[in-house]
Parts: structure tokens; C-alpha cells; sequence
């Protein structure tokens, strides 16, 4: 999982690093390969090696273990955050905003406050959509009274008629200067 997927590295994924490092504090033990042949061994930069090494030097192979997903903790329960998941699907209007049918991060977080009594900032509730798999979006702009039936029937009716083929086959030009070869 990527940090735009979910904010992190999965548990998974995390075990697969420490195992990596702690594979790598064997071989520092071992004193036979340098950082660059340990780093090209775990396709990992030599810095990354370096870091792990003075880790190791200092802790011993207890400092190269995992601690944890990183981050600050969510404020809202597991619980809590599927009730806003299915709130914000609501819509805007579902929460009092009629005029303007776009969520926004001001508005989300008192949807949040509201709900739960928790409060978020705006580059809080950020964080927290992208956790849930929220995006940020451009609204389309679509006028609320717009009517699908009325306008496929135009594109049926008027705009064969609007649209009309080129009369030539040549290929045409916009300079004055330099007409189309034909």
C-alpha cells in the first residue's frame, strides 16, 4: 500500500523491512561486507545501510526493529470512520449545504465535529480522507437542473445538422500566406 492509498506501509510490508534489517545485522556481525555490497545484496541505498549500521553500533539488532506504523493515531475509532465514510457519500446537501453541492475540508471537519465531537483541522481531515480512500476532486460543474433527456436529444436532432463534414478531402490550412498542398 502506497501512502496515497492508506497513509503508510501495511503491517505486511513492514515485517518485510525488519526482516531486511535485521538479516543485514547478521552480516554487520559478521564484519565481512561494507555498506555498498550490503545495500546492492537488499537493492537498498548505501545510506540506508549506513543508517541501519549506526543503529545496530548503538542499540544492537533490538534498534532495527519495527516500531510501528508511523504518524500521528487517528482521533476517530475504526467505527467512526466508516459512519463518516457513508456521511460524506451522503452529499453536502445531506448536511445543509444546498446552495453549493461540493464538500470541502472546512466543511468536512465540522461534518466530523458534529458527528463524533472530535476535532480536525483542515489539513487534518486531509490526511484522514486520503486515509479512507478520498481524493481530492474538481468539481464537474453541472447545473442541478440539468436535464440528460433534453440534451440527448438535441445531440440527436440539432447537432447533425450544426456539424457538418469538410467539403474537401485535401487537407486544409489557416495561413494566408502558405495554402494546403493538395
Amino acid at each position: 500500500m502506497r501512502y496515497g492509498e492508506g497513509g503508510g506501509l501495511t503491517a505486511v510490508e513492514r515485517t518485510r523491512r525488519e526482516a531486511l534489517r535485521l538479516e543485514a545485522a547478521r552480516l554487520f556481525e559478521q564484519g565481512l561486507l561494507s555498506d555498498a555490497e550490503i545495500g546492492r545484496r537488499f537493492r537498498v541505498t548505501r545510506m540506508s545501510v549506513n543508517r541501519w549500521r549506526r543503529a545496530w553500533q548503538s542499540g544492537g539488532t533490538a534498534a532495527l526493529a519495527s516500531k510501528g506504523a508511523g504518524g500521528a493515531k487517528c482521533k476517530l475509532t475504526d467505527d467512526q470512520v466508516i459512519l463518516l465514510d457513508e456521511a460524506l457519500e451522503l452529499g453536502p446537501a445531506a448536511h445543509g449545504w444546498t446552495q453549493d453541492q461540493r464538500w470541502t475540508l472546512a466543511r468536512i471537519a465540522e461534518v466530523i465535529w458534529d458527528l463524533f465531537s472530535v476535532s480536525y483541522t483542515p489539513a487534518g481531515v486531509d490526511v484522514l480522507l486520503h486515509r479512507i480512500g478520498w481524493s481530492v476532486q474538481m468539481p464537474s460543474r453541472r447545473a442541478a437542473e440539468r436535464d440528460e433527456q433534453r440534451i440527448d436529444r438535441w445531440r440527436a436532432e440539432v447537432w447533425p445538422t450544426v456539424e457538418t463534414p469538410r467539403a474537401t478531402w485535401a487537407p486544409g490550412s489557416a495561413s494566408r500566406t502558405k495554402p494546403a498542398r493538395g
